[in-house]
């Protein structure tokens, strides 16, 4: 699993927040109509509907869109719109980086992950094991707690190895 060490900040186009955190502008249409809260509630949503799902693509899947929740979750705490018109379509993982760069490693991991999430959402089948959906499971588990505790979200976990905890 990715570590969540401090990367450098992003060059000259960043804009300092109050709070000393780096913003980015960010083409509007690429930015969630969510809010942080929204999106991470959603986020763990998914992470329950994974634990109980039978088949292992659809838990990969599932789990992989959890963490799409929460990165879309990070973007809209922290890139702002920029003015202008839109520019070429960008990966949810793509904009991550340049708007939390500490998330970077994640951002990779689940990037990586996006072609057999898209397949295992087609229906092909053994395109994902058991093990895979379990381990991914796990990490967005990992990544949603990180992206709670860097927006300043808690949350006490209801996933225990996968299961919901009683």
């Amino acid at each position: 699993m990715p570590t969540t060490r401090p990367k450098p900040v992003p060059g000259p186009r960043s804009v300092t927040a109050q709070d000393g955190r780096q913003e980015l502008p960010v083409p509007a249409h690429a930015l969630p109509h969510r809010t942080p809260r929204e999106l991470l509630s959603l986020a763990r949503q998914g992470l329950e509907e994974a634990g109980e799902t039978r088949k292992d693509g659809l838990r990969y899947a599932t789990a992989h869109l959890a963490a799409l929740r929460a990165a879309a979750a990070v973007l809209a705490a922290r890139a702002r719109p920029a003015p202008g018109r839109r520019s070429r379509v960008t990966s949810v993982w793509e904009l991550l980086v340049l708007v939390a760069p500490e998330l970077s490693e994640w951002a990779s991991f689940f990037a990586a992950g996006a072609q057999k999430r898209a397949a295992a959402e087609a229906g092909i089948p053994r395109v994902v094991t058991a093990r895979e959906a379990d381990d991914l499971i796990r990490a967005a588990e990992q990544f949603i707690a990180i992206v709670e505790v860097a927006l300043g979200l808690s949350y006490q976990s209801l996933l225990n190895g996968g299961r919901l905890a009683s």
